[in-house]
C-alpha cells in the first residue's frame, strides 16, 4: 500500500498502512479525528492542528507523519549542517515490539544496510511477516512479553 494523505488545509498527515503496528494510541489519544472503523478514517476537521500534530507524534511505528502546508514535506528538506544526533532510546512494548526511537543504521544479513530514522518498530513475537520489523501480528497472535 502506498502512502495515504490528509488536510485541514493548514496541516497534512500522511499515513503509510505497511507501517502501521496498530498499537492504537491514535485512536485512543484522539477519537474525534481518527476513526479506523470509517472510511476515510482520518477526519481532520475533528480538532485542531495542534492536537492532531500532538497526536501524530506519539505514533510509536512511524506509520503516521504530518508536515505543515507552508514547508515542504520532511523528506524534501534538506537540512545544512546536520544536527547534532542524539543517542537513540530502546523501549519494550507490554506484548508488543521493541521501539527505537531516533537514528539508527540497521545491518541484514543479505548484506543490505538501511538507516532508520525517528521511529523503529522491531518483532518481538517472532510472527512478523516483515522481520525484523513488527508488522502488528502480535495482536492476531495474542503474544504476551
Amino acid at each position: 500500500m502506498s502512502k495515504k494523505t490528509y488536510t485541514n488545509g493548514e496541516v497534512t498527515v500522511t499515513w503509510e498502512p505497511a507501517k502501521c503496528i496498530h498499537s492504537e494510541k491514535c485512536f485512543k489519544g484522539l477519537p474525534e479525528v481518527f476513526k479506523p472503523s470509517e472510511k476515510p478514517w482520518i477526519k481532520m476537521e475533528g480538532s485542531t492542528t495542534d492536537e492532531i500534530v500532538n497526536q501524530v507524534k506519539i505514533c510509536p511505528s512511524g506509520a503516521l507523519d504530518y508536515y505543515f502546508n507552508d514547508a515542504a514535506p520532511i523528506e524534501e528538506v534538506k537540512q545544512t549542517p546536520e544536527p547534532e544526533k542524539e543517542i537513540p532510546l530502546v523501549e519494550i512494548i507490554a506484548n508488543g515490539p521493541i521501539m527505537v526511537y531516533g537514528d539508527i543504521k540497521v545491518d541484514f544479513k543479505d548484506a543490505k544496510k538501511r538507516k532508520k530514522g525517528k521511529v523503529t518498530a522491531f518483532c518481538r513475537c517472532g510472527a512478523s511477516k516483515k522481520k525484523p520489523h513488527c508488522d502488528g501480528s502480535h495482536k492476531k497472535i495474542g503474544f504476551e512479553g
